[in-house]
């Protein structure tokens, strides 16, 4: 009932913040697509034909006969010819990166199938010296506040949001913070089945692989689901490839974050820590419309853990609600326990106090853009 008192977001408006992720930062992500490797002609044409379409154009039904598969599940008929801003901008995004893979043959018999068009930019942000340092500093052997901020903090890392113009640098803190409620839910209840919901590969996935590994070893979790996307979408979300090369990546690194590789791996062969990637995390509906066999496996979760704008975003609804709407009655539909941790990076912010939010408009920044400002919201 509360959903329908607030519309949904669309990309309409030029000075707002999804028209610039379609004006702005797209642009940026298909030219990295279309040069970092030697695509075909045909492949350049198709993504600048639907860099046209999304910025100037109407919205055009995908080519399902080229499919090898079921057509998208999401695609809305009485979209066909409105122009995109004109649609929710949760379903614009999902289309768009859908078309992406459409664009490069993702998806159709051929030598490009199956290659993720954003490898090349992951590849070089996992293999950077920022991640060694990061990972060095396993060495202090740190606990569980630390390594609930790291994960946190790691959201950060988005690939998409580090093409846009809102990119800030700084760190402004945390905005609303249940991490008592948090603590609480993992320490003074019988242990019990933990799901993460992944946001990103790299330099997010690997402090989230490593709460993990404390939660597994220190008995705090029966058995942990990391849900991860199905194939590449909104550039660096993570898929069980971005798992397996995160784990790489840790075996071969010095000191205790080698170990921390071997005994995550050993974990995904002894069944403890399992991958999860539903069809329904590429797509553009939020968690009240959860398939039953999705929302059954949440429901025996004794915690499930909400990484990321995207997933914040399909948790409350990616809708203009007030900042002081409740968190905890927005995500009353979710079959278990949640805590969400998230960096701000869009308009979406909810479970806010109304003295933090006149404090943060009164310095004139657009705080809900710019990563700077995070949350920890908890629904026990």
């Amino acid at each position: 009932m509360t959903e329908t008192l607030a519309p949904e977001i669309d990309s309409s408006d030029p000075s707002s913040f999804p028209w610039s992720v379609f004006h702005d930062r797209h642009p940026v992500l298909v030219e990295r697509v279309a040069t970092e490797v030697p695509r075909p002609a045909s492949q350049r044409a198709a993504l600048d034909a639907l860099l046209a379409e999304t910025t100037t154009g109407t919205i055009t039904a995908p080519d399902v006969d080229a499919l090898r598969h079921e057509p998208w599940p999401w695609w809305r008929p009485e979209y066909r010819d409105l122009p995109w801003g004109e649609t929710p901008f949760l379903w614009a995004e999902s289309y768009f990166y859908r078309r992406v893979l459409d664009a490069v043959g993702y998806f159709v018999p051929g030598p490009w199938r199956g290659i993720d068009p954003f490898a090349p930019t992951k590849s070089r942000e996992l293999a950077g010296a920022a991640v060694d340092a990061e990972l060095a500093a396993l060495d202090a052997e740190p606990g569980w506040d630390a390594l609930v901020s790291s994960s946190l903090w790691g959201n950060r890392a988005d690939l998409s949001f580090q093409a846009g113009p809102t990119a800030g640098h700084e760190t402004g803190g945390l905005i609303a913070d249940d991490s008592a409620q948090l603590h609480t839910l993992v320490h003074d209840r019988p242990a019990g089945e933990v799901h993460l919901i992944a946001d990103n590969s790299g330099r997010e996935l690997l402090p989230d692989l490593i709460l993990i590994d404390h939660l597994l070893g220190a008995g705090l979790a029966t058995g942990v689901v990391l849900h991860v996307k199905p194939h590449p979408y909104y550039v660096s979300d993570a898929t069980a490839a971005d798992v397996l090369a995160a784990l790489t990546r840790l075996r071969a690194a010095p000191g205790r974050a080698a170990a921390v590789g071997e005994r995550l791996t050993g974990l995904l062969r002894d069944g403890r820590l399992q991958l999860d990637a539903h069809e329904f995390f590429c797509g553009p509906l939020t968690y009240q419309a959860l398939p039953t066999d999705l929302r059954q496996r949440f429901a025996g979760a004794s915690l499930t853990i909400s990484k990321g704008d995207l997933n914040y975003r399909r948790l409350v609804g990616d809708r203009h609600w007030a900042t002081t709407a409740s968190f905890a009655e927005l995500t009353e539909h979710f079959p278990s326990p949640v805590a969400a941790l998230r960096t701000l990076k869009c308009d979406v912010a909810v479970g806010l106090r109304e003295e933090t939010v006149n404090r943060l408009d009164a310095t004139g920044k657009a705080w809900r853009l710019t990563g700077e400002y995070a949350v920890i919201h908890v629904r026990p």
